[in-house]
């Protein structure tokens, strides 16, 4: 990833799991027995959060003999989502020594160590072995990285021949740049943002068939729209995980990315591909 510290210390404030816990006590949760639901609204760091993991999940077949890559799995999330739901063994891979940290701790309690498991390093320079993994997804994690066409490659590289690659990412819209700080970036120093066609040339240039590529910006407005009519209801978000991450900062973040959807600065996309 281009500028690792920085896009490190963007997410990692070193009180996660001390935040975290004091929002499981708010929600009535023990932290010291969470399960996945109660962990959900605050462990599925990306857009759309639960529901998104959900329908990357439901775009693929697992067995629960496979062995899946998250790159970029944050604190693990979608990663004990995918282990509870197919029984398969998921390895995370994430840039931010923290997020491992928690990520680890939250699959102990959960007791999904035996089958989830994270390695703290750089998704360019991954340290597995050449076809390893029978499927792989990465949500909201390529716009921290520059060199996308090596970021493809090394995904290509360690899954097996015809095995899947979901990507959830945020593309860049049609409009001026998104305003700073977002969820994924302080300044835009660390924001590569690519369109969707460069990221379809790029995948198929990294030697990935495309078998699905949507625009996913209907949806995540529609979320937008209902997590504020809960907020206003006197309900909470459904999604606070990037409240929880970047707490001060969060509510800036939170209302650049907003503005940068409305205004088609940016276009979620989701893309279903296989390795030839």
């Amino acid at each position: 990833m281009n500028n690792s510290h920085d896009v490190a210390s963007h997410y990692s404030r070193g009180t996660l799991l001390e935040r975290l816990n004091a929002a499981l006590k708010d929600d009535g949760v023990d932290p010291a027995h969470p399960d996945l639901d109660s962990l959900a609204p605050y462990d599925q760091f990306h857009g759309r959060g639960l529901e998104a993991t959900e329908e990357i999940a439901a775009l693929v077949t697992v067995a629960a003999t496979d062995h899946l890559l998250d790159v970029g799995s944050g604190f693990g999330g979608p990663a004990r989502y995918f282990a509870a739901r197919f029984g398969c063994r998921v390895t995370g891979i994430d840039l931010t020594p923290e997020f491992c940290e928690v990520a680890r701790h939250l699959t102990r309690l959960l007791g999904l160590e035996k089958r989830v498991a994270f390695e703290l390093g750089n998704a360019l320079h991954m340290p597995f072995g050449d076809a390893s993994f029978d499927g792989a997804y990465s949500m909201n994690v390529s716009m921290n990285i520059a060199d996308k066409a090596a970021f493809y490659r090394e995904i290509h590289r360690v899954l097996k021949p015809g095995a899947w690659l979901v990507l959830s990412e945020v593309a860049k819209g049609s409009g001026a740049a998104p305003d700073y700080p977002t969820p994924w970036a302080k300044t835009a120093v660390t924001s590569f943002l690519s369109t969707p066609e460069e990221t379809r040339a790029g995948l198929m240039g990294a030697g990935f068939e495309i078998t699905r590529f949507e625009s996913t910006a209907d949806k995540a407005r529609a979320f937008a729209a209902r997590s504020r009519a809960m907020v206003d209801r006197g309900e909470k978000a459904p999604h606070r995980a990037v409240m929880l991450v970047h707490a001060e900062d969060a509510r800036e973040a939170i209302a650049n990315s907003a503005r940068a959807l409305l205004e088609s600065r940016v276009e979620p996309i989701e893309i279903l591909a296989r390795k030839s």
